[in-house]
């Protein structure tokens, strides 16, 4: 399957079935540190619930609609990026371990994903949805270049209640300007 060494300490690996269990433990061991931000943790229960996850993406990325790939630090699991692509636009999300957090893991896979996107997918536009507190978040959609566009009031569902999340873009034509 899919492979790339980022760094010399860090790897993407595309997701697949046998990698369910080590990214279920290394949620299950984030939990509290994930679950203010992401809606899915709380419904991830069982290293199947990560199976199914895996087995979606997996179709997903054969069907030219998106790619999900591990982040491995050191040979360990450190957490994943994905993108979700419809019609020539995709939105990026990501999550990482705390303990592998200011390493600048998350802004090299995602810069690696993007640059893949705009070059070879025949993206137009990226964005990033992120809910309005999670300033580290924020910080990585800046270093990438992204624009913040608005915020989307009460779009999102999390802890049984509606949540508002900020909306940032990166165009094609940006990218290119940054890529120079």
């Amino acid at each position: 399957m899919f492979s790339r060494k980022l760094t010399e300490d860090a790897e993407l690996r595309l997701l697949e079935p046998r990698h369910a269990e080590e990214v279920f433990a290394l949620v299950e061991a984030n939990r509290k540190h994930l679950d203010p931000w992401l809606p899915w943790v709380e419904e991830t229960r069982t290293s199947e619930d990560t199976q199914v996850f895996i087995r979606r993406t997996l179709h997903q990325f054969a069907e030219g609609n998106g790619i999900t790939v591990g982040i491995w630090y050191k040979g360990k699991m450190a957490g994943v990026v994905g993108m979700d692509i419809v019609q020539h636009r995709a939105e990026l999300g990501y999550w990482l371990a705390e303990q592998y957090e200011g390493k600048g893991l998350i802004s090299a896979t995602c810069q690696a994903i993007i640059d893949h996107a705009f070059k070879n997918l025949g993206l137009l536009r990226i964005q990033i949805r992120m809910e309005p507190a999670n300033t580290r978040s924020r910080a990585v959609a800046r270093r990438l270049g992204f624009s913040y566009e608005g915020t989307l009031r009460k779009v999102a569902w999390l802890h049984e209640q509606a949540i508002d999340l900020e909306v940032h873009s990166l165009l094609l034509e940006e990218w290119k300007k940054q890529a120079k």
